[in-house]
């Protein structure tokens, strides 16, 4: 599979399992995480089973990332 994105050299992504299912809660949760890391690339796609996260950036702390949707009553865990 070719990949539609073009990382630059010094980016990292890092996938998340969260239970976020609602458009507007996942809109409000990009926001929070582009405050803590600005200049990244942010989705999430509510419609796979794992309602998964993805961020793009130079540098990610899962640990941040994790905490932002638990302090939103979500779940997240990094998928490997």
């Amino acid at each position: 599979m070719i990949s539609q994105y073009n990382l630059k050299e010094s980016e990292m992504v890092e996938i998340f399992k969260t239970n976020v299912e609602q458009p507007e809660h996942s809109e409000m949760l990009i926001d929070q995480i582009i405050n803590q890391i600005p200049n990244s690339q942010i989705n999430f796609d509510l419609e796979d089973c794992d309602k998964i996260l993805r961020i793009e950036a130079e540098s990610v702390s899962n640990q941040l990332i994790i905490e932002i949707l638990h302090q939103n009553g979500y779940y997240a865990e990094v998928l490997i």
